[in-house]
């Protein structure tokens, strides 16, 4: 049963206290807090930064995170003994979330930090114990800065960390990051790994215990959490292209035999929103690529959990009049939580109409096609600020990114949770993920046109269900997350 998204928690005063100090008690009510995010991912409690191990498995996609177990502050240091662990999701469809226990712990080689994961087929690695292919995660040791690996052999559900850990030792001071990822061209292994400022490292392997540099790649401002893989041209199966990008989501194109990635572009991006880091991505069982990324720098005043993730989009690469680009665009899986829709088609927009005037709300999926016509700007209000288009700019909560119309019109989706607005532009070629903090729990929506009439092609305007459930069944997986530790 989905529960109200209007309930708000109230912190006891054990709670309240432990906050203000740092450190996190058991929410009474999880996930129907104040300022709680209601279709994007949090954790119960405690801090996340960026998604990591991403795996799927037996209909299963695996979610990880750098998680900080004891507060809401950031681990990257130590404070008071923290340290960062991987937390753990599980979800049958990108959308709805089932935590598990924490996966990944720290041990004498230091704090886990960020990594990647894999499903091991052919048991390469030689830890299958049982019917299934092990799991395995590439993480850094934060201690002797040296890259280990951890894995399992149940699904998921419990994790054992390798005995001769690290597998790849220190090469500088913080390298970081391992993207581990099957070549079947070269049966082998290989690791991108995040070395020095402006430098892609790649490294092979037969099974991921013993690892041989394979060369060093310079690229432009290139700076941690990678993740690489190929996506078709065009949906052209037969034309595939290799799509390299850093922590910053600046990406390459080019080509990679195994070895080194020959990189066709300079530097790309496609995000330009203010909170938006260190993206992974998942291969779906019908090879489409979706990637999920750390919404960082948003602020939840007052709540148990700090940080979100961003709502999964699709990859692809299609051609545009600038060339092959990288688009990203929300997962259909979201209209699962369609609650009613809201349609208009071919009507005029007129400075001082609002054709949504009676709508509000706070979870919405909204989709517009518009004819700018002599409109000199048109746009989206909603909790005092605006997602607006004008003069070849799409801007949204202190993020812009130039957009020229294509053929005189604008494509525009956009996702309002509680605490972020994620805009697309012409079917993903430029992203705006923001967060923010409203001051209103509803907010009315006001759409408008400056200056000159604009056209609606079409519109759509969906609310949104919650996909969190009970909270009995949430404090339920909350006390499991410490019943099982890495051994």
């Amino acid at each position: 049963m989905i529960r109200s998204c209007f309930t708000i928690s109230l912190l006891t005063a054990t709670s309240a206290a432990m906050l203000a100090a740092g450190t996190v008690a058991e929410p009474d009510h999880p996930f129907t807090e104040r300022y709680r995010p209601q279709f994007h991912y949090t954790t119960v409690k405690g801090w996340i930064n960026d998604p990591i191990g991403l795996i799927y498995y037996d209909g299963e996609y695996h979610l990880f995170n750098d998680h900080n177990v004891k507060s809401t502050r950031f681990p990257g240091g130590k404070f008071d003994g923290e340290q960062s662990h991987w937390s753990h999701a599980v979800s049958k469809d990108l959308v709805h979330w089932r935590h598990m226990p924490v996966a990944v712990y720290p041990d004498k080689l230091g704090a886990c930090w960020s990594g990647s994961g894999v499903v091991d087929w052919h048991d390469t690695t030689g830890f299958k114990t049982g019917r299934h292919p092990p799991l395995v995660l590439a993480y850094t040791s934060a201690g002797s800065w040296g890259q280990s690996l951890v894995y399992s052999n149940d699904r998921g559900r419990t994790w054992k960390k390798y005995e001769g850990n690290p597998v790849l030792e220190k090469i500088a001071a913080h390298n970081r990051d391992p993207m581990v990822f099957r070549h079947e061209p070269t049966k082998k292994w290989i690791m991108v790994l995040y070395v020095k400022r402006g430098q892609a490292h790649f490294f092979t392997s037969d099974d991921m215990k013993a690892w041989t540099a394979a060369s060093v790649v310079p690229l432009n401002g290139f700076h941690e959490c990678p993740d690489m893989f190929q996506l078709p041209v065009d949906g052209d199966g037969k034309k595939l292209k290799w799509v390299l990008h850093d922590g910053r989501f600046s990406y390459w194109i080019g080509d990679f035999d195994g070895r080194t990635f020959e990189p066709e572009t300079g530097e790309l991006r496609c995000e330009f929103g203010r909170n938006f880091h260190a993206a992974q991505s998942w291969e779906t069982p019908d090879k489409k690529r979706v990637q999920i990324g750390w919404m960082n720098g948003g602020k939840y005043p007052g709540m148990p959990f700090n940080q979100q993730q961003s709502f999964p989009c699709e990859l692809t690469l299609r051609t545009t009049p600038a060339g092959l680009r990288l688009h990203m665009y929300p997962i259909e899986g979201i209209k699962r939580l369609h609650a009613g829709s809201f349609k208009l088609e071919n009507r005029l927009l007129r400075p001082g109409e609002n054709p949504l005037s009676e709508f509000s709300g706070e979870l919405f999926d909204i989709a517009m096609d518009v004819e700018i016509g002599d409109a000199g700007e048109f746009g989206l209000r909603l909790h005092e600020t605006s997602v607006a288009y004008a003069a070849g700019k799409v801007a949204s909560l202190g993020a812009v990114a130039e957009t020229p119309a294509r053929d005189g019109r604008i494509r525009l989706r956009i996702l309002v949770d509680r605490t972020s607005v994620e805009t697309f532009v012409n079917d993903g070629e430029a992203a705006l993920p923001c967060c923010f903090v409203p001051k209103n729990r509803n907010t009315g929506l006001e759409l408008y046109a400056k200056g000159g009439n604009a056209k609606i092609r079409s519109l759509r305007v969906s609310k949104l269900r919650s996909i969190w459930g009970s909270d009995t069944a949430l404090r339920d997986r909350a006390r499991g997350r410490t019943s099982m530790r890495t051994r």
